[in-house]
């Protein structure tokens, strides 16, 4: 149990700061992180810190797959952490 919330921790804190980072390349023009990386944390526990990165750095707001699929999926993620836990 104890590796699963650290695994969860490192996926939301890895999602969180790859987000910050594309933004951080796009506005320098750099090359940049793969939207299939950006899901692939998102699916694989990540979900809740994606979605925290899109609104601290305003990046992929205007995405509508982002914007929609992030959030739904973080609820989703909470809700089976939530059921792990308490069940």
């Amino acid at each position: 149990m104890t590796i699963f919330f650290i695994i969860v921790i490192v996926m939301n804190l890895v999602g969180l700061v790859i987000m910050g980072e594309d933004k951080k390349r796009a506005k320098r023009h750099q090359y940049r992180i793969s939207e299939k990386t950006l899901w692939m944390v998102a699916i694989l526990g990540g979900a809740i810190g994606t979605t925290a990165g899109m609104q601290a750095f305003r990046h992929k707001t205007k995405h509508t797959s982002f914007r929609l699929g992030f959030p739904i999926l973080a609820i989703i993620e909470f809700i089976i952490f939530f059921k792990i836990i308490f069940i």
